[in-house]
């Protein structure tokens, strides 16, 4: 959106106009945390989960920001309404500000955050993903040790990404030790025997929004589910493979390493919980007037 709205440090003005000094630890030491709430019919979507895991994120990296919860719900709010509403996807990004000098200790407490929140258009998802699935590569998880902050820090993930495209797949998904954790920017599911299955939650992966919603509605659908550690091995006999994000929401894997899933095709119980979700989102951001 060219006209698009965004948010600086307590300021609403035009997202061309931006500017965030050379300075900011963000920039120079990706020193900072992050964000992704999408909008459906103007309303932020499990904004509460998301605005606990920024807090947990800020506290883990000892970034204090003076904002309650109120205040953001406030910000993102008056954000969305500043980009007309709709369906949108917002990204809130928190650095430990810009000092005068570069220097790898915390600067002096007097320094401000960096506090950046702007909307893009949350276009439709395309049909082809959902209809025929995507492929998929294995690859190493070289990822820091504390993939449950959201860190801005993202070259890993980016590189796991770019080699998945380099061989001609759409996703990474990662191992760690022997053990799958999540892929470039997505939280994991398998599907073996009927029984849904996806990695516990520590520090090797983030705790996901929509992981959660899923395992909510499998536990109120009956659906066997279990959180454990997975190891890799699983992948080559999994029935299905599923990718959650907040914005892409839960996509099946169809290929993995040249080889299919299955039998190749969006799995049964990959429909169900499909079905089941976008029931919850209708119940929770229903169109305006509904």
């Amino acid at each position: 959106m060219n006209t698009a709205i965004a948010y600086l440090n307590g300021e609403f003005l035009p997202l061309a106009d931006v500017g965030i000094s050379p300075l900011d630890r963000g920039f120079l030491f990706a020193d900072g945390v992050y964000e992704v709430i999408p909008v459906y019919h103007g309303r932020l979507f499990r904004l509460a989960g998301h605005l606990q895991r920024l807090v947990n994120s800020l506290a883990a990296i000892q970034l204090e920001c003076g904002l309650e919860r109120g205040d953001w719900e406030a910000l993102l709010t008056e954000l969305v309404a500043c980009n007309g509403g709709g369906n949108l996807a917002v990204y809130l990004q928190i650095t430990r500000g810009a000092p005068e000098i570069r220097d790898h200790n915390f600067p002096a407490a007097d320094i401000p955050p960096t506090i950046f929140a702007m909307a893009s258009l949350l276009k439709p998802l395309p049909e082809a993903p959902y209809e025929e699935g995507i492929s998929a590569i294995t690859c190493a998880d070289i990822r820091w040790g504390a993939c449950h902050i959201k860190s801005i820090a993202l070259l890993a993930n980016v590189l796991a990404r770019q080699q998945a495209v380099a061989q001609g797949a759409a996703d990474a998904i990662l191992v760690r030790d022997g053990y799958l954790t999540e892929a470039a920017a997505s939280n994991v599911f398998l599907v073996c025997d009927g029984r849904l299955l996806t990695p516990r939650k520590d520090e090797r992966i983030l705790p996901g929004i929509t992981r959660e919603i899923i395992l909510e509605l499998a536990a109120a659908d009956g659906m066997p589910c279990e959180e454990r550690d997975l190891p890799a091995e699983l992948l080559a006999g999994a029935d299905e493979i599923w990718l959650s994000s907040s914005t892409k929401e839960i996509i099946p894997v169809t290929a993995l390493d040249g080889r299919p899933v299955g039998a190749g095709v969006p799995g049964p119980l990959w429909r169900r919980m499909t079905a089941l979700y976008q029931a919850y989102k209708q119940m929770v951001c229903p169109p305006v007037g509904v």
